[in-house]
C-alpha cells in the first residue's frame, strides 16, 4: 500500500488516501491523472528513514498545493510574513529585526 493525495483542478489536495496504484488506475476514484503518490515519511525535502525515498519535498496534507515544476507538495501559507524556501518547499519566517 501507498499514500496518494488527490488534486483538483486547481492543484490542492482535496483528500490522501493508503491506496494501491492499480485501484486508482481503475477509475473507481476519480481520473486517475488527479492521483498523486505521496510519502508519509517525507519531510522538507527528507526522508525519515532512507534518504533515497525522499518524494515530492512533504507528505501532502488536505488544502495543500501540488507543484508540478517543483514535483512538490507544499503547505498552506502560514500567516505572517514568511517566504517559501525553495529547497524543502516549507514555509520559513522572516527574522525581526529590532529597531534601537
Amino acid at each position: 500500500m501507498a499514500h496518494f493525495a488527490q488534486i483538483d483542478e486547481n492543484n490542492i489536495v482535496v483528500q490522501v488516501l493508503v491506496i494501491e496504484q492499480d485501484v486508482i488506475d481503475t477509475g473507481l476514484f476519480g481520473d486517475p491523472k488527479s492521483w498523486i503518490q505521496t510519502s508519509y515519511n517525507t519531510h522538507a525535502g527528507t526522508h525519515l528513514y532512507d534518504q533515497s525515498k525522499a518524494l515530492r519535498k512533504n507528505y501532502a496534507g488536505i488544502g495543500y498545493t501540488y507543484d508540478p515544476a517543483r514535483d512538490a507538495f507544499i503547505p498552506p501559507k502560514p500567516p505572517g510574513d514568511c517566504f517559501l524556501d525553495e529547497n524543502s518547499c516549507t514555509w520559513v519566517y522572516q527574522e525581526q529585526t529590532s529597531s534601537e
